[in-house]
């Protein structure tokens, strides 16, 4: 019996209190023809969002990774609507998954953190971007 491999992306809005999130859970390894599906399906989510500054949790613990093409969609997708994001939590259980955040600071404007438990990554996107702000200077 062939075990049946899933992947692809997860879309939706999540609410916490009063805040809203857009909501990524990415399954699998992703291929070109994922993104050729996902991408328009992104595009609505985020032309239905009321505020041009989006918060985000993205769960990749179940991402497994990406096909080279995928990688490059992934790459020009964050290019084209990374100033649409504030914050992006990205929830996840491996080292490899850490290092791919840190990775994706270089190619954002958004704050991306990396994080291991779903509570804390709802707090940190639930804090005010000026709070943060300010608490970042008073422990510089």
């Amino acid at each position: 019996m062939t075990k049946v491999k899933r992947h692809g992306l997860s879309i939706g809005i999540e609410r916490v209190g009063s805040e809203f999130f857009l909501y990524l859970q990415v399954t699998g390894k992703l291929t070109h023809d994922d993104y050729e599906i996902i991408t328009p399906l992104l595009e609505s989510a985020l032309g239905a969002v009321a505020h041009p500054r989006v918060k985000a949790l993205v769960d990749i613990t179940d991402l497994e990774g990406w096909e080279l093409r995928a990688a490059w969609d992934d790459l020009k997708l964050g290019l084209r609507h990374g100033k649409q994001f504030s914050r992006v939590a990205v929830l996840g259980d491996e080292k490899w998954q850490a290092l791919a955040t840190r990775v994706g600071n270089w190619f954002t404007a958004a704050e991306l953190q990396y994080f291991e438990s779903r509570g804390e990554a709802l707090e940190w996107l639930a804090e005010s971007e000026e709070t943060s702000a300010v608490e970042d200077r008073a422990g510089a």
